[in-house]
């Protein structure tokens, strides 16, 4: 096995040439940005929107504060559309690569911030022509094509609420989160491709909307080609509406608060949950981010692997590098389709510099092994990234040797569907890197650890994350349930008012460096000791016989909860048996002796979402029933879990 000896994670300073470009250059320039952050938070705040982001009315307030509900940039008036588009036109950005988008079966699009204005203007004569206004709202269930970002510019620049559905769910969840928002209108394709297959978008829709009466009209763009049913009356082919209208279509001003969207999560019971986001606040922080976390310049090629379907399409495709003056890179499809170098063959050819992805895509590149990145030329990458999840050391340092040649520096991003924006994340130029840790909060973000009764803990300490005080892109209720919104986020420390409960867990060490060890009831309480699973799966993965790992706990009758890991194994490990008792004495080495698993599962693969994430919530339900009985409409492949549903022989 080799040794066993645990060894610090190393620090790693920004890179001198990087540093001398960057927006923010130096540990000094930070500390003295996020000082002024925390001391004069309107002022700062309002000088970052005034530079930022174009305004058709100044506001009268920066910020009103009734907890839990929040205003910012209260009486301003602008428009998401406007500042992705309109203002780019003037310069030399017009004739400038705003979407660089290629389809899975390699058909491959262009689109300048100038055609990409023409288009969203001419879909938005098409809503206003079908009668929508400020008191519709539009569901869209589309694949990641062009259209997709060109329908929710359009609403933007209208003032209509958009709902992005992400195209992986199925007809019950379409169904749920249509009634939820009590959508008008529903825009969607024929169908998408997802390795080599058809994934038939329309037909899912017709099923949805066989129960959502409030719905009156679907247009449909042709994608795929292939024959699907078109209800009279009811649904439109979006090239032929599009022949009917102009290219002129100038953006209302609307007020900073006007909802923006609504972005729903699923949870174990299917109820939807619909996180709004609003205008103002939320393009000032996404576009802020762009250049303090990506460092974004203007020759740079960007691409964030994430779905549309998630915030992090929202935030960081769509909205905060457009508003930006980006160029973004688009996918349609599969990782591994038609093999496993399809995203390095996408990076070489389009000469990505900026490259966002998640740690569940990392650790199966791990698995896949090296061969595939590295047959490829990756010399345009510049700096990486990583959403969703914690990423593990040991994928951290892969991430950085095998992907940026260890001349890239990584930004771990934390944030979620409710902050709008990312928090937590290094400044590439001015943050040393800790393999495994997000490193430190942005300017404007105050997080705190505390304890269950909301008192705040010292360094080394685990707790759970909480953010201290209102920043501009979070979330301002949840869709049609105050109530619930209230409780979830706000109310969780009784005593302490105006804590938001990010509902992770997380330490931060003598440095001020965060480490976020995932979701609270990704906690495993064995005797006493409350052991973090993103932990417990760091351990697993430091062997070397591990390509991914996903733990939970099940209930015991002695200990309280035992420690239950799923496993792959890397390519030549067949000896389960061996191999589990090495992973027992591994763990029990790494972490202590109370952590050792008392079960391993060796699978072939872990339940995740399209966007990349374990779903652990479905594990715990098999260790604990033996059955899967909440929401799967998140599941990229339901026969993984059938095929779990037995555990392997060590």
């Amino acid at each position: 096995m080799g040794s066993l000896e645990q060894v610090a994670p190393a620090l790693y300073p920004p890179p001198k040439d990087f540093a001398s470009k960057a927006h923010v250059g130096s540990l000094e320039a930070y500390r003295a940005l996020y000082e002024r952050a925390r001391n004069h938070p309107e002022e700062f705040w309002a000088e970052v929107a005034e530079r930022e982001i174009h305004w058709f009315e100044k506001w009268r307030q920066v910020f009103y504060w009734d907890p839990p509900f929040a205003q910012w940039f209260v009486g301003a008036k602008t428009n998401a559309s406007y500042n992705c588009l309109d203002r780019h036109l003037d310069s030399a950005r017009r004739n400038k690569a705003a979407i660089l988008w290629e389809g899975e079966p390699g058909d491959q699009r262009i689109l300048t911030y100038g055609e990409l204005h023409r288009l969203v203007c001419r879909f938005a004569n098409v809503l206003k022509a079908r009668g929508l206004t400020r008191q519709d709202r539009v569901v869209i269930y589309m694949g990641m094509v062009p259209e997709l970002p060109v329908a929710m510019l359009a609403c933007a620049r209208l003032g209509i609420v958009h709902s992005v559905v992400f195209a992986g769910f199925s007809a019950e969840a379409l169904k749920g989160r249509i009634q939820d928002l009590g959508a008008t209108l529903v825009v969607t394709a024929d169908g998408g491709w997802r390795r080599g297959r058809e994934v038939r978008l329309k037909d899912a829709a017709d099923e949805a909307l066989a129960e959502c009466p409030s719905v009156r009209e679907v247009i449909v763009l042709r994608r795929t080609g292939s024959e699907v049913n078109i209800k009279p009356g009811r649904d439109f082919w979006w090239h032929e509406l599009d022949k009917e209208v102009g290219e002129h279509c100038p953006a209302e001003p609307v007020d900073a608060e006007n909802p923006l969207f609504v972005l729903y999560t699923s949870g174990t019971t299917g109820r939807p949950k619909g996180i709004l986001h609003t205008t103002g606040g939320y393009l000032v922080q996404t576009t802020a981010t762009m250049k303090w976390v990506f460092d974004l310049r203007e020759e740079d090629t960007y691409w964030c692997t994430a779905d549309i379907g998630w915030v992090t399409g929202h935030s960081y495709i769509v909205y905060g590098p457009l508003s930006a003056g980006a160029t973004v890179v688009m996918y349609e499809g599969a990782p591994d389709y038609p093999q496993w170098d399809r995203w390095w063959r996408i990076v070489e050819k389009y000469r990505v510099s900026i490259f966002y992805t998640s740690p569940t895509a990392i650790r199966a590149m791990i698995r896949q092994g090296d061969q595939w990145p590295l047959g490829h030329d990756l010399s345009s990458l510049r700096l990486l990234g990583s959403v969703g999840e914690p990423i593990n050391p040991a994928a951290w340092e892969w991430y950085y040797r095998v992907i940026g040649k260890q001349r890239c520096p990584i930004v771990d991003t934390w944030w979620q569907t409710e902050t709008g924006a990312i928090l937590i994340a290094p400044m590439p130029g001015a943050t040393p890197l800790k393999p495994g840790s997000a490193t430190l909060p942005l300017p404007g973000i105050e997080p705190a650890i505390v304890d269950m009764e909301g008192r705040e803990l010292g360094p080394g300490q685990e707790g759970f994350l909480v953010i201290k005080r209102p920043w501009p892109a979070m979330l301002r209720t949840l869709w049609g349930d105050p109530e619930r919104y209230e409780l979830q986020y706000w109310r969780r420390f009784p005593s302490t008012a105006g804590l938001y409960f990010t509902g992770d867990a997380a330490r931060v060490d003598a440095d001020g460096y965060y480490t976020i060890l995932g979701r609270v009831d990704d906690v495993i309480n064995v005797s006493g000791h409350r052991i973090s699973t993103m932990e417990l799966e760091s351990a697993l993965v430091r062997h070397p016989a591990v390509a991914e790992a996903a733990v939970v706990g099940r209930p015991d009758e002695i200990t309280g909860q035992a420690v239950c890991a799923f496993v792959t194994l890397k390519q030549g490990h067949t000896n389960y048996a061996q191999v589990a008792e090495e992973l027992r004495a591994w763990v029990a080495h790494e972490i202590g002796g109370f952590a050792r698993p008392a079960e391993i599962r060796f699978v072939e693969s872990l339940p995740k979402t399209r966007s990349g994430k374990i779903m652990r919530r479905l594990l715990r339900e098999i260790v604990t029933r033996g059955e899967v009985s909440g929401d799967v409409s998140t599941l990229e492949d339901i026969a993984v879990i059938r095929r779990l549903s037995v555990p392997d022989e060590d």
